[in-house]
């Protein structure tokens, strides 16, 4: 414990000196931009960058205190980069006035104060922003290396051999970078045991399989489980002095964001309070249409040359044109580039499965970097689809999701998207529908702008790396 104490300890010291070199670079480099270009107005009094240490160092200063008020240092496991780019945004933003007001107590008699001008403000907070991302994703980098290599690695413990607790588990073991170590699964007598799963006993034994395994932190994969059963298995793991990480079920999902009101003095909680309504709806719309003239404009070179290729590849039709449920339960006919055989559902419609075997040797290609659904910003044009909302299916397959799967058609609240919540965090092709709609859920319930701007720029970023793009 001690060793994951002190290596947890270097990773976040080691996290604020590289913010501090950062941070001093960026305002090195925005010293000499500031001599040779004279924007917004000609640089007066620029004396040597040694002069300048007092206000270098009041800016970094004030930068490293912001990022740790705002919990910057508070290393996590996979973080969101678009989140953390936000978070860093905004306290570079904070942390540069703080330095500016810092500097002009600090050096108020100074000659300096003629030199540290708009412009070299500006600069400094634009570089310290663009330098200290650039340093952070190289860190993390670092620290997921060495956390492959065993440093700081946590031992973890599975309760529930469920399919949840699997896709935990598949989900650690595609991720070394992590730093988990599975050490095995503890069933709690309803589920059916995964095979290759090592199970170590039963939940009513949790204290002491974690104290002679020396478990570090125990994740709870019983989304059906009542609440009673949760405080159970709770007291268990607080005897072993672990962390415990429980997997939400659906109504914890959907109050995530709860607000209470009353009815004739009773209190009631609102639970269901669905985002896009209202102007947020034709913000919405709004980005939609932009984002999808914009992107059919600058990719026009692309989709006809693609068009060429599906055509010389195999015989058949440029396009593929399906059926599918979009807003309301309404059927619309979404476009896609051909990417299988002209023969491919023959014997009737069929699940896409990864190296599927109706793919053409084109069809591959096209769609491990989901270029085939390019198209579908024709649709986003014309109002049958936006290009960020839950995945939308075949009539066939959402007749028989319906009737096993609690809520799947409060997907169908909103418009269907060429990318979603699901996509991003890993759910397209062959999984778990269940867990795409609680994702979908989610996204519905808490949908924002920068969430979907956040959702785009994964989905760029997921198409080199994503194991499921197929």
């Amino acid at each position: 414990m001690k060793s994951k104490t002190r290596t947890q300890l270097i990773f976040v010291l080691t996290l604020a000196l590289t913010d501090a070199v950062m941070a001093n670079l960026a305002f090195l480099v925005a010293y000499w931009v500031r001599r040779w270009i004279p924007w917004p107005n000609e640089a007066q009094a620029m004396g040597s960058f040694s002069a300048y240490s007092g206000i270098v160092l009041a800016h970094v200063v004030s930068i490293l205190v912001v990022f740790a008020f705002t919990r910057l240092y508070r290393l996590t496991r996979m973080p969101s980069r678009v989140d953390e780019f936000y978070s860093i945004f905004a306290s570079t933003t904070v942390g540069t006035l703080m330095g500016v007001a810092l500097s002009s107590l600090l050096f108020k008699n100074s000659p300096l104060e003629l030199d540290y001008s708009r412009g070299m403000i500006l600069y400094g907070w634009g570089l310290t922003i663009v330098f200290i991302t650039i340093g952070r994703v190289a860190h993390a980098q670092v620290r997921a290396s060495l956390r492959e290599q065993g440093w700081g690695r946590d031992r973890v413990l599975i309760v529930g051999t469920g399919d949840v607790g699997w896709m935990i588990f598949q989900k650690i073991q595609s991720n070394p970078g992590l730093g988990y170590e599975v050490v095995g699964f503890v069933t709690n007598g309803s589920d059916d045991v995964p095979l290759g799963a090592r199970v170590l006993g039963h939940a009513g034994d949790l204290s002491p399989i974690i104290d002679e395994h020396r478990v570090d932190e125990v994740i709870i994969a019983l989304p059906e489980a009542t609440h009673q059963e949760i405080l159970m298995l709770l007291s268990e793991c607080e005897r072993g002095k672990v962390t415990i990480k429980v997997y939400p079920d659906v109504f914890q999902i959907m109050a995530s964001q709860v607000s209470i009101g009353d009815l004739g003095g009773l209190p009631l909680l609102t639970v269901r309070d669905i985002a896009l309504r209202g102007w947020r709806r034709v913000a919405k719309r709004l980005m939609d249409v932009v984002g999808a003239a914009c992107g059919l404009v600058l990719i026009s070179p692309l989709l006809m040359l693609m068009a060429v290729l599906v055509k010389l590849d195999s015989r058949g039709p440029v396009f593929y044109v399906q059926e599918r449920m979009g807003l309301d339960a309404r059927l619309f006919q979404m476009l896609k580039f051909r990417s299988m055989r002209q023969d491919a559902e023959a014997s009737g419609p069929g699940w896409t499965v990864e190296d599927d075997p109706r793919a053409t040797r084109l069809g591959r290609i096209i769609r491990r970097f989901n270029i085939d659904e390019l198209p579908q910003l024709i649709n986003v044009l014309l109002g049958e689809m936006s290009l960020v909302g839950p995945r939308p299916e075949r009539s066939v397959y959402v007749n028989q999701f319906r009737r096993s799967i609690p809520r799947y058609m409060d997907r169908h609240w909103e418009k269907g998207g060429i990318t979603g919540w699901a996509q991003v965090n890993g759910l397209r092709g062959d999984t778990s529908i269940a867990d795409r709609t609680r994702y979908d859920l989610w996204y519905i319930e808490n949908w924002s702008l920068l969430l979907d701007i956040k959702i785009l720029i994964r989905t760029f970023f997921n198409i080199f790396r994503s194991p499921n793009a197929y």
